[in-house]
């Protein structure tokens, strides 16, 4: 007997999980903008902050959804125990710190260097920004989507490009985010650098994937990396000054990619490793 005809999902997983992701969320920042959008009214700041949390329905359901759609109950199981997967070197867990580290480090620098106006910030409540944003985005982002991507590509490969698309959902919002809301005509500049410190940032988050296919950890350094711009992001910048310190925060975490692939190659893994394999024990 022929074998049962594959669902346009399983035979085109990655497509549709982007395609569905980008219709879900940007419907969903719509919706939460529509009532200022139809009275041709600018949008409040306020209603540009919640855009963003219906915007996490994308990744997550979706995530979901074609995890059961594709892979079945199984695979179900599996992004369950990887959600869950806890348990691997202590070491693993110090990468968290880079994005801490890495942004009061530019701050301090353009403090120094350039104005006092960099000054880090400290807001500690930011902190819970960043646990929706990390809990939900990657179910979808780093349980569905980086592993099919991978499956076609080198993990570094498919890290960038996950990166790209990553950036570009933030659309809707991207004026919203950072503290010199709304960028005006700093927007686009605005987002070119906030597109290259996430793509850099995705690298290394699929990085500590590779190592330990947690998906708990993707969701901690997610947390860790819009957590800590919330809580230490200057916050007296103009537009143009936000532009520049995102600007100096994205070659800074390229910088750090770059050692990374240099030390591991483009399996984002030790020697020859098949990025498929069960997690490597050296991170």
């Amino acid at each position: 007997m022929p074998e049962p005809r594959k669902s346009i999902f399983a035979q085109y997983p990655v497509t549709a999980y982007f395609g569905l992701t980008f219709l879900v969320s940007w419907s969903g920042a719509l919706a939460v903008a529509s009532p200022h959008l139809l009275r041709h009214e600018p949008l409040p700041q306020l209603t540009g902050i919640l855009m963003f949390p219906a915007m996490l329905l994308g990744p997550s359901v979706v995530g979901l959804v074609l995890t059961r759609v594709v892979d079945g109950t199984s695979g179900l199981r599996e992004l369950r125990a990887r959600i869950l997967r806890a348990r691997t070197s202590a070491r693993r867990y110090v990468a968290l710190a880079i994005p801490p580290m890495l942004i009061l480090g530019v701050l301090f620098l353009l403090d120094r260097l350039v104005s006092p106006v960099y000054a880090p910030n400290f807001f500690a409540i930011g902190i819970l920004f960043g646990i929706p944003a990390g809990l939900l985005e990657e179910i979808g982002w780093m349980g569905f989507a980086f592993p099919k991507m991978r499956a076609s590509s080198t993990p570094l490969v498919a890290s960038v490009a996950l990166g790209l698309f990553w950036a570009t959902w933030h659309l809707p919002v991207v004026n919203y985010l950072g503290t010199a809301t709304p960028h005006g005509a700093y927007w686009f500049p605005y987002f070119v650098a906030f597109g290259a410190a996430m793509t850099a940032m995705r690298v290394l988050i699929c990085w500590i994937y590779t190592h330990t296919k947690s998906v708990l950890l993707a969701q901690l350094m997610h947390i860790s990396s819009t957590g800590s711009l919330v809580v230490f992001s200057a916050s007296r910048v103009t537009p143009r000054q936000e532009v520049l310190w995102y600007a100096v925060y994205a070659v800074a975490l390229w910088l750090v990619v770059g050692i990374v692939v240099r030390r591991y190659g483009k399996n984002l893994a030790s020697g020859a490793e098949d990025p498929t394999a069960p997690a490597h024990s050296d991170l």
